[in-house]
């Protein structure tokens, strides 16, 4: 009997763990409304861009980093990102960015469902906190007027 009282138990600590995404609405390309109906705060979205464990984002990127080595050139570096795109664009493609590109290799930081080769870890899971998301999207707007070299 105890055996499935702790059965029960770990099966409802995984439903706890189970994320539930926000609804958000695609309008224009972009997506207007914040996933936390927060703002985001630019200094700890630099620092997941930046993050080799966490964002991943100069994986594929460069960027004004002179201090990170070994940018990458896959994606469009993020120098003057916030001239370039809204803050609605930029959450679309932080988001999913396969509504912007449908071949695109930016995995969607904020989808769980149709994903092929997930690691159990991720499961059930998005990539960012919907907060660190905002995080991200406030530095990336904050990014204006640099020369786009």
């Amino acid at each position: 009997m105890w055996r499935a009282f702790a059965l029960l138990a770990v099966l409802m600590s995984v439903d706890a763990q189970a994320q539930t995404l926000v609804p958000y609405q695609i309008e224009n390309g972009a997506i207007a409304t914040s996933l936390t109906g927060q703002p985001g705060d630019p200094a700890k979205g630099r620092t997941i861009v930046v993050e080799r464990q966490k964002g991943l984002c100069l994986l594929c990127h460069s960027g004004p980093f002179p201090e990170e080595r070994f940018q990458g050139d896959l994606a469009p570096s993020l120098a003057g990102t916030g001239s370039r795109l809204s803050e609605g664009e930029i959450r679309l493609r932080m988001v999913d960015s396969t509504k912007v590109n449908e071949k695109t290799i930016m995995p969607p930081y904020y989808k769980m469902d149709g994903l092929g080769r997930v690691a159990a870890s991720y499961k059930a899971k998005t990539l960012l906190e919907p907060q660190e998301i905002e995080d991200v999207i406030a530095f990336l707007v904050s990014l204006k007027d640099e020369a786009q070299k």
